[in-house]
């Protein structure tokens, strides 16, 4: 393989990458609102020569690259959170600016800079003839991941595909392009959405006595869902912290890959009641938890967790946990309903398709990150190549709940992300298209696990 030939193509079409993403960014493209950058998009891959390009009926854009049977899919979500306060955005989120090194502006690196990559990535390989025989490219620039990780794919896996069986028969793997900081990253902690209803009864405020006071009640179960995240694991602990998870005494078959991951942690995020006025007692509150998983844990054990906790049994009658829906519909229409439940995944550093990435990157760019500029090298320097996202990604379902294997690179920086004033570098784009044109010529499929490996290698996730 010719890698400088590789690196000079991928460097000349830096000012194409980054004239498209500016177009994507300048179209605001929040969850469900899509429509207008997955159209931009769709032209894009078109003028690049794409062999086909089609809209699915959740409305992700799926770009084709090749003929063969099996596949290899680059992953991009092309969703955006929203601005929030504009008072601290120094510049239009949509319009910005450019540098000669950065681009500036919503979705820069959170994330349609991975789009604008993986886009000219394929078309480097269809230029260079780097499509092994056998294999086809598909891009994916996928939908509402911002509201809903790895739901895009759930539709991808049983809508476009004929299901888990089928779609893990054709795809050998899946690179998501979400911000990698540089690095190339195995796995991350997966997360959960849950609520918490508490049952009182009103009355006057005069005599609250008379009542059940929904609110006093629910704030014991705050008290304790604090200690869950704070507390040790020691024995005296009534409630023992999740940092247990990292002990082999607690999580004796997965404790090094939490170690590996970072322990899970919970945090209340929102919470309601209802009261017939200000002068009653409440009859009803509610609560929801941000649960962040790590290896070892599931969903039916956080669930079971939150129910044990004192308060909760103490209430147990008037308590309820479960788990949110999601069910809004995509800019199509189009409706996949799903349980919030994002599950841990995770590689060996060996792993075929980790594998290959590392071996172009030694290939490509040397054996430790780049950076563009001082603020990247700052978040870069010193860091090992392989590693793990903070946040989570479409990987919990990609990997996750349907066993494809799946590896990240993609350009910018996790900390950019829902960011105000956020960038992306353009080296960033060069590098990561490049990287991702060398990937599949270095791929061994032999060294590919067995599904009964994978599963043994499984986190504990047991999928509803």
């Amino acid at each position: 393989m010719d890698f400088e030939a590789i690196k000079r193509a991928a460097e000349g079409y830096r000012a194409d990458m980054s004239r498209f993403l500016r177009d994507m960014i300048a179209i605001p493209s929040e969850s469900c609102e899509e429509k207008g950058v997955v159209m931009r998009i769709k032209q894009e891959l078109e003028k690049l020569g794409y062999d086909r390009v089609e809209i699915d009926q959740l409305g992700n854009v799926i770009g084709w690259m090749g003929t063969g049977e099996k596949i290899i899919a680059i992953d991009s979500h092309i969703d955006t959170v929203g601005i929030g306060n504009r008072a601290n955005w120094t510049n239009d989120p949509y319009e910005g600016y450019e540098t000669d090194d950065i681009i500036y502006g919503r979705g820069g690196s959170d994330q349609e800079g991975g789009m604008a990559s993986a886009a000219y990535g394929a078309k480097i390989m269809k230029d260079l003839g780097l499509i092994p025989e056998g294999y086809k490219i598909m891009v994916v620039g996928s939908v509402q991941e911002e509201d809903c990780d790895g739901m895009c794919w759930q539709s991808i896996v049983n809508e476009y595909f004929n299901g888990p069986e089928d779609a893990r028969s054709k795809i050998e793997f899946v690179i998501s392009t979400e911000p990698t900081d540089g690095g190339i990253y195995r796995g991350h902690r997966g997360r959960m959405e849950i609520r918490v209803d508490m049952h009182g009864v009103s009355c006057h405020g005069s005599a609250p006595e008379r009542g059940d006071n929904a609110i006093h009640k629910m704030a014991e179960v705050l008290l304790n869902v604090r200690d869950l995240n704070e507390n040790d694991a020691a024995d005296d602990k009534e409630i023992k912290g999740l940092v247990k998870m990292l002990d082999p005494k607690y999580n004796p078959e997965h404790w090094e890959d939490a170690r590996f991951l970072g322990r899970g942690t919970c945090t209340t995020s929102q919470i309601f009641y209802t009261s017939p006025p200000r002068c009653a007692v409440a009859d009803s509150c509610s609560i929801s938890i941000d649960r962040r998983m790590t290896a070892g844990e599931t969903y039916k054990s956080c669930l079971k967790e939150i129910e044990d906790l004192p308060a909760c049994r103490k209430y147990a009658k008037d308590v309820k946990v479960s788990m949110y829906m999601y069910d809004r519909p995509a800019w199509t229409g189009h409706v996949y309903e799903t349980e919030c439940f994002f599950p841990t995944w995770i590689n060996k550093e060996s792993a075929a398709h980790v594998q290959a990435l590392v071996d172009a990157h030694h290939a490509l760019w040397g054996d430790k990150r780049l950076w563009a500029d001082e603020t990247a090298r700052s978040k870069r320097e010193g860091r090992p190549l392989t590693d793990k996202w903070t946040f989570s990604t479409n990987g919990v379902s990609i990997q996750g709940r349907y066993g494809i294997p799946c590896v990240g690179f993609g350009p910018g920086a996790e900390s950019q992300a829902h960011a105000p004033n956020e960038i992306t570098w353009k080296q960033d784009l060069v590098v990561c298209a490049a990287l991702y044109a060398a990937v599949p010529g270095l791929y061994k499929p032999e060294n590919k696990i067995t599904e009964a490996e994978f599963r043994q290698e499984l986190t504990g996730n047991d999928i509803k």
